[in-house]
Order: C-alpha cells, then structure tokens, then sequence
C-alpha cells in the first residue's frame, strides 16, 4: 500500500500533538483509527516512525526525515491547488497578507481600498504579526506576501523596496507660527513621551536613537496601539515619536523635525523565493507600488 495524503497529514498531527489523543481529539477521528492509520503508514515505508516507549510519543530519527519532507510535500500540493483555481483575468482569487502592526495605521486601508476597487472579486485575508513571523509564514506556505522592514532575510526570503518610512516628534499643539524649527533631540532629555510598547519593531528604532545620542526622555505612557497614542498626543500635551504617514492621517497631530532626523527605514514587501505567485499576488504587488506613489511616500 503505498502511503495516502491522510497519512502525512496524520503523522504530522501526533508529531505536533506528541501524542495519540489530542491529535485524534484534532482531526476529528477516533484515537484507534489513527493508531491504525499511523501503523500503515510505518508498514508502507518499512520503518518505525513514531517512538512509543516514553511517555510522550515523538519521532524516531527516521520520523523527523519522513515529517521534514511530507511538510514539503503538502506544502507544495497545496500550492499545485491553488495554481489549479487561480485565475488570470483576476475575476477571483485569494491573498494571504501579513504585515508589522505600524503599517495597520495608515497602510493597510488604502492598499485594501485600491484592491477591492480594482479587483473585487479577490478575497484578502489580512493577518498583523511580527516580522519573524511573517517569515517564518511564507516559508511554511502559510502566507503569499508579508510588509515589513529591510532587516537580514532568512534563505528562502525575498525582498523588494516599496517605499522609505520616516518618523518624527509629533504633538497635539500646532505651532504658533508657520513650519516649526527642528528640536535638537538633546533637549528631549527627560521630557515626557509616549511611545509605542516594545512589541513595535518601531519602537526598539526609537530607543536606538536615543541611546546614540545619550539622551534619556521620560516615557510617562506606553501604548500597543498607535491609534491609542495617537488619541492621548491630541488630547494631552504628550509629546510622541511617530511615522510621518500616520501623521498625515490625523490633521490635529503635528510633526515637529528633530536634529539630527530619525534615521528612515526602507519597507520591504516579502515573499517566498521560487513560491508559486499567483495572479492576485502579483497584481497586489503591483497595487501596493502604485499606492505608495499616489500617496506621495518616499521612494526607497
């Protein structure tokens, strides 16, 4: 008997589960059906995958290899599947995106906008994550397409510029007279901020800045949320440090230049080197170029 697709699909399932009954419980099939169906396995390919002997089921070092490529394998059926059902005049199809929580604030909306305008026929499943893993995604086929910043790329990552993101001081005061003179960041040594929370790549920027140039502000609020900072900017007399994009969102924020500038960061739409691209995919692609050069971002 040669082995089915259920059978991969199974065995990966205890290997994840390390075990019998919460992978059964996750299938939806009796624990003794999959026993069974895993022993057939093992009698096709002539080897004992599994090692039952502790009290955690895992793989045998022949069961790591077999897993390793039936992930491939099913990876790759799946995008066969998804060739099968593309279509090219993009009449339907479906894209899986994801990207950093900052470009949620002021990217997400027009690139969603421009799509469904353009080609309503294409369903977005849109997921916000960290870049990590947003790479880790495309590469286990889970993703067609990431936004994120220029950093090291794993193998099997590409990267293509789509535009250079700039930050600046921004507060809820707009400034006496005409376009405010640039702030040397010393003189935001011990000034009241809020920033974005670690969980924002942007905010690990920021602090890097400020250790360069030995300059401690106090940070009174931490926010996950930019549309949450961006509430308390406008409504107290909190400074922050933000995307110049998402300040040209909110007329009542102002941005303030900072000398020396924050050091601009190129963002990087991601794929998966030698993946299937479908005519959805390559048409957001060209979507988000044309996007971020209407709405007057900087060229990377």
């Amino acid at each position: 008997m040669a082995p089915e697709i259920r059978h991969l699909r199974y065995l990966i399932a205890v290997a994840e589960h390390a075990g019998f009954t919460r992978a059964a419980e996750d299938l939806h099939i009796s624990q003794p059906t999959l026993s069974q169906q895993i022993k057939q396995l093992e009698r096709a390919v002539g080897v004992q995958l599994l090692d039952r002997t502790g009290r955690t089921v895992r793989l045998t070092d022949a069961g790591e290899t077999y897993v390793h490529h039936a992930r491939q394998a099913l990876r790759d059926l799946a995008a066969g599947e998804r060739a099968v059902l593309d279509v090219a005049d993009l009449s339907r199809g479906h894209l899986r995106l994801a990207l950093t929580p900052t470009f949620t604030a002021y990217l997400i909306g027009p690139l969603t906008a421009e799509l469904h305008s353009r080609h309503p026929g294409i369903t977005l499943d849109v997921k916000e994550m960290t870049q990590d893993r947003i790479e880790a995604g495309l590469l286990a086929d889970e993703l067609d397409l990431g936004i994120a910043f220029h950093d090291p790329h794993p193998p099997g990552i590409t990267a293509s510029p789509l535009f250079t993101e700039t930050l600046s001081l921004v507060t809820g005061t707009r400034p006496a007279t005409g376009k405010p003179a640039a702030v040397p960041v010393s003189d935001l040594h011990g000034t009241r901020l809020a920033l974005l929370s670690g969980d924002f790549a942007t905010r690990s920027h920021i602090d890097a800045y400020f250790a360069a140039h030995r300059v401690q502000p106090r940070i009174v609020v931490e926010a996950n949320s930019i549309q949450a900072l961006t509430e308390i900017v406008q409504r107290t007399e909190l400074a922050a440090v933000l995307p110049d994009a998402v300040t040209h969102e909110h007329p009542r924020l102002h941005p303030v230049p900072l000398q020396p500038a924050l050091p601009a960061r190129t963002v990087m739409l991601l794929h998966r080197e030698n993946a299937y691209r479908s005519a959805a995919a390559r048409a957001f692609s060209d979507l988000a170029r044309h996007v971020v050069r209407t709405r007057g971002y900087r060229a990377a």
